[in-house]
């Protein structure tokens, strides 16, 4: 009884604090979770998608389901969430920074510029400019996630990089870092900044747009319904990604070097 008690007033006292936060502090908190979670359920496609996209010659050959069974017997589960670290320490701030900017920069251009109106133009601009600013912040963690994820173990590409050029070759995140800033600098940590920040600004701006355009058509009553929303982000992200996928793969091709 006295424990129910005790963690019924631990949930009113958290609760308390949620709701004493100020409305962009919650939006960064909830973008993060949303972010992390989200990428670590994809994380196992996402690195079979690095290996394509830096045409690993091993893994383009054997297409998805190969390259599945490739990761899996040479690397194991962890294999598949090499690099998903990095990915996660990214991500977690990159949402988190994307959700509340494109809040911030929708509310000053509605208080700056109030003929602009609440339409498709207004979320195309916030968006995009909440994409740029998040991906400026966050760039060199996304530098890291892909050169980890370069990595296989097995590779005789791999190997013979090994025994001519060893700092090729990272053990982690902190390693990668201080190898990649050794070698080039700040210049090296941002290597391949200039596709990302071409790419994330229509991205950005055109998933805003294509979200919100799909909830104006959603009935009121469904508005607040979690999978309404879940299949809008999901076709608005994927209608975004297809746009700008050409120039993620210039990305990750110059993050590989």
């Amino acid at each position: 009884m006295e424990k129910k008690r005790e963690e019924r007033e631990m949930g009113m006292f958290f609760d308390g604090v949620i709701e004493a936060m100020p409305v962009f502090a919650k939006e960064l908190v909830a973008g993060g979770v949303a972010g992390g979670i989200a990428k670590t359920v994809v994380a196992p496609l996402e690195r079979v998608k690095i290996l394509f996209q830096t045409r690993r010659e091993e893994f383009q050959s054997i297409g998805l389901f190969g390259s599945f069974k490739k990761i899996a017997k040479t690397e194991g589960v962890r294999g598949f969430y090499r690099g998903n670290g990095a990915s996660v320490a990214r991500i977690v701030p990159y949402a988190a920074l994307h959700y509340m900017t494109y809040e911030q920069y929708r509310r000053w251009i509605i208080v700056t510029f109030p003929d602009v109106g609440r339409g498709p133009v207004l979320d195309l601009v916030a968006g995009s400019f909440a994409g740029g600013t998040a991906v400026l912040f966050t760039y060199p963690l996304d530098l890291v996630r892909t050169k980890l994820a370069y990595q296989v173990v097995g590779s005789s590409k791999l190997n013979a990089q090994m025994s001519i050029k060893n700092e090729l070759v990272y053990k982690g995140i902190l390693d990668c870092f201080s190898k990649t800033y050794k070698e080039a600098g700040i210049r090296g940590l941002y290597r391949g900044v200039a596709p990302s920040l071409y790419g994330i600004f229509p991205y950005a701006g055109l998933k805003f747009y294509f979200y919100e355009e799909m909830k104006r058509h959603v009935p009121v009553e469904q508005k607040k319904n979690i999978m309404v929303k879940l299949v809008c982000g999901s076709v608005a992200g994927l209608l975004g990604q297809t746009f700008t996928y050409p120039l993620d793969v210039v990305r990750r091709q110059m993050q590989s070097l």
